[in-house]
């Protein structure tokens, strides 16, 4: 199979189920920005973290490839061979969101608690673990706007929010772990 088809050439590309769409669409531009978030976790993943953090990016990563695929996925290409909707399906199993709101809990408990916004950097790790989640930040806005126009599966939306809560948490934990320093952002006060 060659890598180029040449079919993308004027601009548009293919959903699942065939329909062709401009590659400026929403949809393509949500299941780009998740497969641009999953690219930036890969390279978080290949610094020097913790194995633990690591096996739980992966875990993350294997997830966003089905959230890419159900935002693929145009609604009329939605009904399953059994009858069900994509829209109705948890893509993340029963306790997808759940283990990751577990997790947020875990290192939660091993920090101190917030007392100011922080300002990211302090480290380049912890600055690419910000980074990726601003780019899920974008990636949720964007299906917030494909779901308005045209409805997309709930969990996407809450799956990516909490992900990117993770994600902060995960940038704090790196900070602890890494010995950075914590930048507390301090509003300026005028007169």
């Amino acid at each position: 199979m060659k890598i180029y088809t040449k079919t993308g050439d004027e601009g548009e590309t293919s959903l699942f189920g065939g329909k062709r769409v401009s590659k400026s669409h929403t949809r393509i531009e949500a299941y780009g920005t998740v497969d641009e978030l999953n690219s930036y976790l890969g390279l978080l993943r290949d610094h020097n973290i913790d194995e633990s953090h690591k096996t739980f990016l992966i875990k993350i990563q294997q997830e966003l490839f089905a959230v890419g695929a159900f935002l693929a996925t145009p609604r009329e290409s939605e009904t399953l061979k059994n009858g069900k909707k994509r829209l109705e399906i948890d893509p993340f199993g029963l306790k997808g969101i759940e283990i990751i709101e577990k997790e947020i809990d875990l290192l939660d408990q091993q920090l101190e608690p917030m007392t100011h916004f922080i300002i990211p950097g302090g480290n380049s790790i912890v600055s690419h673990c910000h980074i990726a989640r601003t780019i899920c930040r974008r990636a949720e806005r964007t299906c917030v706007l494909l779901h308005e126009k045209e409805g997309i599966n709930k969990y996407i939306i809450q799956y990516l929010n909490r992900l990117s809560d993770y994600l902060f948490v995960l940038a704090r934990m790196l900070s602890k772990e890494l010995g950075a320093d914590e930048i507390k952002w301090i509003p300026s006060q005028t007169e």
